[in-house]
């Protein structure tokens, strides 16, 4: 279910201390999610082994690595899910592809793995994300998996010089999907 003849979506190991720590410091991604500070690499650690002895349904949260099968399993990215909402049955969704992977289709790939893992194995009702009005590669890729913009947070994220929209996608699942 987390994997097919391209990518393989796999728990988050202490091999990827060193790729988690390039990822989560590079200031030019934290206008994407919630950093507004570097990591150390002890808390990056922490979080590991903090991922790796409980589950989705502790944590509210998981994080998958995404390895290219055809380059030897080569980490290329994440895929996370956060902020489970175990009574609405709903969770947000979102994912990083290093810059060399970009524009391959492997986010889109990654993206139908995660859905059929969170509507078939969680049995959840929707995923929702998050997407920076400029951000148009995501927009595509969400919209290209089936996510509907169903809203706008205006003036939402304090960029260096100005204050940027947000989108919101959802994705309801449907019975027969």
């Amino acid at each position: 279910m987390l994997n097919n003849n391209i990518l393989n979506l796999r728990a988050v190991e202490p091999e990827d201390l060193d790729i988690l720590y390039r990822w989560e410091n590079n200031t030019n991604l934290w206008i994407h999610g919630n950093s507004i500070s570097p990591y150390s690499k002890q808390t990056l650690r922490q979080y590991i082994l903090d991922s790796q002895t409980s589950d989705i349904y502790q944590n509210k949260q998981l994080r998958l690595m995404i390895d290219l099968k055809s380059e030897g399993n080569k980490t290329i990215g994440a895929i996370d899910l956060y902020d489970l909402d175990i009574h609405n049955l709903r969770c947000g969704i979102g994912i990083l592809l290093d810059k060399e992977y970009q524009k391959k289709g492997f986010a889109g790939i990654a993206l139908d793995l995660v859905k059929l893992y969170a509507f078939s194995f969680l049995r959840l009702h929707q995923l929702y994300a998050y997407i920076i009005a400029d951000n148009k590669a995501s927009i595509r890729l969400f919209e290209k998996s089936g996510f509907d913009r169903c809203g706008i947070f205006k003036e939402w994220i304090c960029a260096t010089d100005d204050y940027k929209d947000v989108f919101i996608y959802q994705l309801i699942h449907k019975s027969d999907d």
